[in-house]
């Protein structure tokens, strides 16, 4: 059983995740690709409970394996940093362009932007949860410190690789839901 203190903790860990530079621009990318069909508010909805799902299971299974294996925190927290923030950058400012119609590239006979909102389109939810388990997996600085150096420290002492992380992932994804 979790102390209340702990699932305290945890849960002011993920707020201050949500609300960190870095994360506020990928939550801003994720509600707005989540609420792309307005018109379609049950959609919206299972969007972002798939969005918020993947993203749970993905700190979830994170916690799990570096709880389990008791990993060293600040390598991993060092090489997500430098491989996955390379990758993220261009990618969010590239999905907002499109998202926001102020890109349109042209390839051969068809749109760029038309061949990419489909293929988002034929994901259909499933794209939400992909969204989600990438935008888990962005840890800027902020991010970093309060998930490898608060929650995975606090985890290891309780002994909890499942719960923490769940109630850590709330507070993450309190500002997608509220406002999906």
């Amino acid at each position: 059983m979790i102390e209340w203190g702990a699932a305290g903790a945890a849960l002011s860990f993920g707020v201050l995740t949500a609300i960190s530079p870095c994360l506020m621009a990928t939550n801003v990318t994720a509600i707005t690709f989540i609420a792309r069909r307005v018109s379609k508010p049950r959609y919206v909805l299972l969007s972002g409970l798939l969005y918020t799902a993947a993203q749970a299971l993905t700190y979830v299974v994170l916690g799990m394996v570096l709880v389990a294996s008791l990993l060293s925190v600040p390598s991993v927290s060092l090489g997500l940093q430098e491989h996955i923030i390379r990758l993220l950058g261009p990618f969010l400012v590239l999905s907002s362009l499109f998202l926001l119609e102020m890109l349109d590239l042209q390839f051969g006979p068809g749109k760029f932007k038309a061949w990419a909102q489909a293929r988002a389109e034929a994901g259909g939810l499933w794209a939400a949860g992909l969204l989600g388990i990438v935008f888990a997996l962005s840890f800027c600085p902020t991010t970093a410190a309060l998930y490898f150096g608060g929650l995975i420290p606090l985890a290891i002492e309780r002994q909890s690789p499942v719960l923490l992380p769940l109630i850590y992932a709330a507070g993450v994804a309190a500002p997608v839901l509220a406002f999906g």
